[in-house]
């Protein structure tokens, strides 16, 4: 699931990992057992913590990571790689194990969100369609999660769809429905992942018409008095007034997408009382954003609809995650450039609870030494993913991330769930290899 039918992953797949891969299988150094990490050296700017996406979606494009005839032809047009490679590619297929953090599972910088293992020509491949497919999902549910939690348990519809790359919308609606969106407009998520659609119509339906009376009047008639009624084509008092006289009280709601949507919905409360409709929602729409949301918290509103700011992470459209190769035939290895230093040796993570529930820290900690010791509310945070190449019977669901993204929220610190910038909502705590 996932990955388009018929579609392969393999050329999804920056030209630099094809070239190490040719010197590596000349130089006999290509079976070297190695693992690599995906982590975050640091979240991005003004964020106290993040949410893993696309995990799934990583394991579905490893297993279609193949490299067909179609693909030998191009790269060896194309003079990429020499025949030893090509043949080698022709063969390609994972057999390494994968360990990582679930979908929904929250993470901190230098959290090990996806480890790799097996020999370097099987591994180095996946750099880029693991990081494309983490960094962009990752920041989508991030971003959708503060969403989400800013509007307190009302509903949002993700509509992002005509803001982004078509095969992006279908993944960044996903990552919506997996952070606690209600719904979404894009059919082809609808269709792939199974999230609950929904839709009504767009300003083009009302003007399409002779006035609004008449637009109102086909649109109820094709999709009854529970229908969501635009009205602010061109007057939202007039629009409500007519909204009420065709559809009646029973009418299911209204939807208000320009303006400044807080007052709108006040008087919009206040107007559909008068006429009896008390029981019709109101829907806003319009640019909103997380902090847009949290501002209409008081004010009289039912549910969101939210495109362009889900689809872009809200301003940090990448989770900033990256690949690195951190053990070889055992020995811990790491990067030590300015700015970019890594920490040598697989690693495994735990989190640190109160009796209460409330996180404490992660705890991050070399596979090779001493563990910590797991108190009664600590958490392992890795779970199997592949072995030999192949996923486990069963994997957690999007339902499962999508409760694990709640109860993850909920375990957070108060100050954490704050919009404003500031420190992680938990420490990350790195234990030596001789601790």
């Amino acid at each position: 699931m996932g990955v388009p039918t018929g579609a392969g992953t393999a050329l999804l797949t920056d030209h630099y990992e094809l070239t190490m891969l040719a010197a590596a299988l000349a130089d006999g150094t290509a079976r070297r057992r190695c693992v690599f990490e995906a982590f975050a050296r640091r979240l991005p700017d003004g964020r106290r913590y993040g949410v893993v996406g696309g995990t799934q979606r990583v394991i579905d494009a490893i297993g279609a990571f193949r490299f067909g005839d179609d693909e030998i032809r191009h790269l060896r047009e194309t003079s990429v790689v020499d025949e030893d490679t090509l043949a080698w590619l022709a063969e390609y297929r994972f057999a390494g194990d994968v360990d990582g953090y679930p979908e929904g599972e929250l993470y901190f910088p230098g959290s090990p969100i996806l480890t790799v293992t097996g020999d370097f020509a099987e591994a180095v491949v996946l750099e880029t369609v693991v990081l494309s497919i983490l960094n962009h999902d990752s920041a989508i549910v991030s971003a959708g999660a503060r969403m989400a939690g800013a509007a307190n348990g009302r509903p949002i519809i993700e509509m992002g769809s005509r803001r982004t790359h078509e095969r992006a919308a279908v993944a960044a609606s996903r990552a919506g429905y997996l952070a606690g969106f209600a719904t979404t407009s894009n059919l082809e998520a609808g269709r792939t992942y199974g999230i609950p659609t929904s839709g009504t119509c767009a300003h083009a339906f009302t003007l399409l018409h002779d006035d609004e009376r008449a637009a109102f009047a086909a649109q109820v008639a094709a999709l009854g008095v529970g229908t969501t009624l635009l009205v602010d084509t061109y007057d939202i008092t007039r629009g409500i007034d007519t909204a009420i006289e065709v559809a009646g009280t029973g009418l299911g709601a209204i939807r208000i997408d320009s303006g400044d949507v807080g007052v709108l919905a006040r008087q919009a409360r206040e107007q559909l009382d008068a006429l009896g409709a008390t029981e019709t929602r109101i829907v806003v729409s319009g640019d909103l954003d997380e902090y847009a949301i949290a501002a209409l918290r008081a004010e009289p509103v039912d549910a969101y609809g939210v495109g362009t700011s889900l689809v872009t992470g809200s301003g940090a459209p990448t989770a900033g995650m990256v690949y690195k190769l951190v053990e070889v035939e055992g020995r811990p290895v790491a990067k030590r450039s300015s700015h970019k230093e890594s920490q040598g040796g697989r690693k495994l993570a735990l989190r640190r609870h109160k009796p209460t529930g409330t996180a404490l820290e992660e705890v991050v900690y070399q596979a090779g030494g001493a563990a910590p010791e797991f108190g009664e509310h600590d958490r392992a945070l890795q779970i199997p993913l592949m072995r030999g190449g192949q996923p486990p019977s069963e994997l957690p669901t999007l339902e499962d991330g999508r409760t694990r993204v709640r109860q993850g929220l909920v375990s957070l610190p108060w100050e954490g769930l704050k919009l404003s910038a500031g420190e992680p909502a938990i420490p990350t705590v790195h234990l030596s290899q001789e601790s």
